[in-house]
């Protein structure tokens, strides 16, 4: 599956990081804990070598609280990585993250007394605002949009830590087709990049299996129906959003629901889970192994069945 979008800016800042890192003695993700596995970039784990790695499930107040210990307790099972769920309303949780670097770093520092720390994230995941948390003001800009933040600066917090930020990096292709989806439905790429109507489909029927009372609650159903455009269809004609001939507007609904699930109105939910992760991939393995298999089959075609050309 191919997202429609990966300005230019970001192939330079996956350059500017694989040539900054030699330097770095610590890495800090910030991933969106609605989609702890969706919101983590592969490209960061490729890079990281054994260096520590701090996982930051930010946004932890609007996901569900009994499935963010599971992705901290899943993720803690690799060597080096710290995962710890915060949110930008505590901001005493984020300012406490120095204390635990100078902790996990004592005795790298270099000659002047510094650590240097990279922090990076995909778009829309809070980044900006947990370095103006940790700086004590205002340096970071930040925005509701994705890719705020163009380039990447070096900024001192003045108590021995030295912070590189880095714009918020996508990839270019996203193996694990239902990743795509979680985050078009968290905001995380343009709206432009995937059909609401199909973004919309996906997520109403994660929800209503997952979380069914809370979407009889906010919905004011007794009984779901069975299928997710049924679904739709309802909320749609409850909600008023008819087009011409009384049907109705498929896209104006989606993009409510959509809205009321980035806006937490639906409520705390959490889009996967470790175990539906490792089921994904087993998807994802099969799919690698079957393009190999073509591959390898194409190189060993007999020269026979090639085309002929002339002379």
């Amino acid at each position: 599956m191919s997202i429609n979008w990966f300005p230019g800016h970001m192939n330079k800042a996956i350059r500017e990081i694989k040539e900054l890192l030699p330097k770095v003695d610590l890495i800090i993700e910030i991933v969106d804990a609605r989609i702890p596995y969706s919101s983590s970039n592969p490209v960061i784990e490729q890079f990281r070598g054994k260096k520590p790695w701090i996982r930051l499930l930010n946004k932890s107040d609007l996901a569900d609280p009994d499935v963010t210990p599971l992705w901290q307790a899943h993720w803690e099972k690799q060597q080096g990585v710290k995962a710890i769920a915060v949110t930008s309303q505590r901001p005493e949780q984020i300012r406490s993250l120095i204390g635990l670097i100078k902790n996990i770093l004592k005795g790298k520092e270099n000659a002047l007394g510094n650590v240097t720390v990279l922090i990076t994230g995909i778009p829309n995941v809070g980044k900006s605002t947990i370095i103006n948390i940790l700086a004590g003001k205002q340096i970071a800009k930040t925005g509701n949009e994705p890719a705020i933040t163009k380039g990447q600066q070096c900024i001192n917090l003045n108590n021995g830590i030295l912070l590189y930020d880095t714009p918020g990096i996508l990839w270019p292709k996203i193996e694990n087709v239902p990743s795509g989806y979680r985050l078009a439905a968290t905001g995380a790429i343009k709206e432009t990049a995937m059909s609401a109507d199909d973004v919309a489909v996906f997520t109403v029927g994660f929800l209503m299996k997952a979380y069914p009372e809370q979407m009889k609650e906010r919905f004011k159903l007794d009984v779901l129906p069975e299928g997710e455009v049924d679904f739709l269809e309802m909320i749609g004609r409850q909600r008023g959003c008819l087009g011409s001939g009384g049907h109705v507007d498929f896209h104006k609904i989606s993009n409510i629901l959509l809205q009321e699930l980035r806006n937490i109105v639906i409520g705390r939910v959490t889009l996967e889970t470790p175990e539906m992760i490792e089921q994904e991939l087993v998807i994802v393995e099969q799919k690698r192994a079957e393009k190999a298999a073509k591959e390898a089959a194409k190189k060993k075609k007999p020269l026979g069945d090639q085309p002929r050309h002339r002379d």
